[in-house]
């Protein structure tokens, strides 16, 4: 008896073949990357006819590609790796997988203990305290939790992730589950500092964001920079747990941690 997972494969090919029959372009992004794909090439369509010159002009041509994608369901690239979202296998990991997505990793000093840091981290209601782009997370069990992220132009992406890596005063490791509009996996180390003076926080982090490294690249021509981003947070992290608030930022809340 064929599995389930030979008869989706089937299905999947002759999809494609009855679209290559008629001279379309086999779908292969899922409806929820289409729909982000549509909203933010608009916005960059927008954007780079605004601007004008060379870099609004490359900015509309990627909001042009990313429109198309999401009009069309195709990706040359996807096609090209053999990948194909539109129909999703039951279950299967939302971890982001070789060779794709965009990988972050950055670093900072701060003069508190690991434990301490940990801790705060480790507190899914902290997060949005020093996550700029973060507006909410929340958990019920301390394991799973639901993100809400204000993306590049405002664009709002929600997923949900779990822990599945936690070692008291050392490392958090994350990853999202399936269905999520961002498909990410990371982890936080918190290791001493060199000579014994304050502890290392390095991230590692790895995402596939809806439109995948086009998109990427499209967000970076508006100023997104992910490496940017993390670096900033992790500069107001140090700011919470070493003065109790972030003194250059208006508007953001003191977070100050509870003194151990």
């Amino acid at each position: 008896m064929a599995s389930a997972h030979s008869i989706r494969q089937a299905q999947a090919a002759s999809r494609v073949s009855e679209q290559a029959r008629h001279g379309q372009a086999p779908v292969n992004v899922g409806e929820t990357e289409r729909i982000a794909s549509q909203v933010g090439g608009g916005a960059l369509i927008v954007l780079g006819l605004a601007r004008g010159g060379l870099k609004g002009l490359i900015t509309a041509g990627l909001g042009g590609a990313l429109l198309y994608r999401g009009t069309t369901g195709h990706c040359s690239l996807y096609q090209a790796l053999g990948v194909d979202t539109s129909d999703p296998e039951p279950g299967a990991s939302s971890s982001v997988a070789a060779q794709h997505g965009v990988r972050v990793e950055e670093a900072i000093l701060i003069n508190r203990p690991a434990e301490e840091i940990y801790t705060y981290w480790r507190d899914h209601a902290n997060l949005s305290t020093f996550m700029s782009e973060v507006v909410s997370v929340t958990s019920a069990d301390g394991i799973h939790s639901h993100w809400v992220v204000e993306g590049p132009l405002g664009v709002r992406l929600e997923w949900d992730a779990e822990i599945h890596n936690d070692e008291p005063g050392r490392l958090i490791a994350w990853r999202s589950l399936p269905g999520a509009q961002v498909a990410t996996a990371g982890s936080v180390h918190f290791a001493p500092g060199t000579g014994g003076r304050g502890t290392e926080v390095r991230v590692n982090q790895k995402f596939d964001p809806p439109g995948g490294k086009l998109a990427a690249h499209a967000a970076k021509l508006i100023g997104y920079d992910p490496s940017t981003v993390t670096r900033e947070n992790l500069r107001r992290l140090k700011q919470l747990m070493e003065v109790g608030e972030i003194s250059t930022v208006r508007g953001q809340p003191s977070g100050r941690p509870t003194p151990g």
